[in-house]
């Protein structure tokens, strides 16, 4: 007897337990480099399977730019984190997605305030921005890292 209670407890527990609604944004693995980048430089935008990430611009040789992204579920929401422009962290909560975007939203946050990636046809799009200022950014997949 203690032992079907037990087992009713259990399931009833594993059975009422919430799972996140959020789909993770499949269509960001892979390497990609900018195509609208200045002449001189080259950018890499790099996600993993992990939904880990990293977005590095070289001028010649050396790194002059570096962020590390990641995609993590916080509270049941999904959020996009990213570090080493600031000196802390810096999240930005996911307000918007479909299978082939999302958008990326930190009102408290100077700039960007938003953050958009979306799928065109075989290019990644990215476009980050305030009320008064954006940045468009277009990539090119270059190597399929899954």
């Amino acid at each position: 007897m203690r032992t079907v209670l037990f087992l009713c407890c259990f399931l009833f527990f594993f059975s009422c337990k919430k799972k996140s609604s959020q789909q993770m944004p499949s269509f960001l693995i892979g390497k990609w480099e900018r195509l609208n980048e200045k002449k001189g430089k080259k950018t890499y935008e790099i996600w993993y399977n992990d939904y880990t990430g990293l977005g590095i611009t070289l001028q010649n040789k050396d790194t002059v730019f570096k962020e590390v992204l990641s995609l993590l579920i916080i509270n049941d929401t999904l959020t996009l984190k990213v570090e080493g422009v600031n000196h802390t962290p810096i999240l930005f909560k996911i307000t918007q997605q479909t299978d082939s975007s999302f958008l990326a939203e930190n009102p408290t946050h100077d700039f960007p305030t938003k953050i958009n990636y979306w799928l065109d046809k075989k290019q990644l799009k990215a476009k980050v921005s305030n009320n008064d200022f954006g940045i468009d950014f277009v990539f090119e997949k270059i190597i399929n890292t899954h």
